[in-house]
């Protein structure tokens, strides 16, 4: 029996979802709004086309309560949102304009209770047609007084969670000599790259684009792999920042790491899969502490007026939040999943 929107509706434990049918792009446009417990509602507008609406939908129910646990821990204040612009295909020139426009009033209608900034499929120049029509939006290019593109201040943060898991699994941060799988090499993934090397790690390349991945290989003096081979591969960290979902029951015992610490969202397909890995003796890097650098870096620089410094230390500390979480999940016999998920319960409560 194929799902309906009622059917999502129904199961969901967020608190607010808005609905609209784009007739002029064809396509709809969902804004979830998971919790609002410790503030506005605040996540990414992902612009990607769907098999059908109902994906879309589901999408931005998954990622929004992923919103909300990550946001607790990094304790911003904001709760947990998203926003997904289901179209039958990415539009360009006058068309994104257009779309992005109906899209911002529906943000402004909202009063505040949700704030955006960019996600898959949208980017800083994006949140400034936005910002044209709602305040409620950051990341906002540099020029607009925005914070710029997140995808650095995250790959930053992911940088300082693998050396925290690095440190817990081999009992040194020194990345000289190890190999670490970048998986996805766009803005994240590549400026990811660029900090692993320059700090003496062996990086591993792949991405479904063969060009980029030969690209980015080169310029961190790497290799690439195949991407349909990436998750066997050898390595020490394996580091997913593309789509989700690639660990599952069939491809955890597949790996071929230490430890898996990347900033793609919802890495989990299945909650089992964390008890796989923690079976495995793979260290899990719980996917919404360590990439949570974009959403910190922005909330300071354009919410709150923090300084650089400020910002910096505070991804710094990524590192040490995942020390406190590998620390309860030893202590208590849990996987590091459900640690980081009891974490964010007591900031929630």
């Amino acid at each position: 029996m194929v799902a309906t929107f009622e059917d999502l509706l129904e199961t969901w434990d967020g608190e607010q979802a808005v609905i609209r049918r784009d007739r002029e792009s064809g396509g709809w446009i969902f804004i979830c709004m998971h919790s609002m417990q410790l503030g506005p509602a605040a996540g990414g507008t992902r612009l990607k086309v769907y098999d059908t609406p109902v994906e879309g939908l589901r999408d931005a129910m998954r990622l929004s309560a992923g919103m909300t646990a990550k946001l607790a821990v990094a304790d911003l204040g904001l709760g947990g949102g998203k926003a997904v612009l289901a179209v039958p295909e990415i539009p360009a020139g006058d068309e994104r304009r257009a779309l992005l426009g109906r899209y911002a009033d529906m943000v402004a209608s909202l009063g505040g209770s949700f704030i955006t900034s960019s996600d898959v499929g949208t980017g800083e120049t994006d949140m400034d047609l936005i910002a044209e029509r709602t305040e409620h939006v950051f990341g906002r290019s540099q020029a607009n007084g925005g914070a710029g593109d997140p995808g650095p201040f995250t790959a930053v943060g992911v940088f300082h969670g693998i050396k925290s898991s690095v440190t817990r699994v081999f009992g040194s941060d020194d990345l000289s000599g190890r190999t670490v799988l970048v998986q996805g090499v766009g803005n994240v993934g590549r400026a990811l790259a660029e900090l692993l090397g320059r700090d003496g790690a062996l990086i591993l390349v792949a991405d479904v684009d063969g060009r980029r991945a030969e690209e980015v290989a080169g310029l961190v003096g790497g290799s690439t792999v195949q991407a349909d081979r990436a998750i066997a591969a050898e390595c020490d960290v394996y580091a997913p920042c593309a789509l989700g979902a690639t660990l599952s029951a069939e491809s955890v015992p597949q790996l071929g790491c230490r430890i898996v610490a990347g900033s793609a969202n919802n890495q989990l397909a299945e909650p089992r899969a964390a008890e796989l890995l923690r079976a495995a003796g793979i260290l899990y890097a719980p996917d919404y502490v360590i990439n949570a650098g974009g959403a910190i870096a922005i909330n300071f620089l354009e919410i709150n007026g923090r300084s650089q410094a400020e910002v910096d230390a505070a991804l710094a500390r990524i590192g040490d939040t995942l020390t406190e979480i590998y620390s309860r999940a030893d202590a208590e016999g849990i996987t590091t999943a459900a640690a980081a998920d009891a974490l964010a319960a007591s900031r929630l409560s």
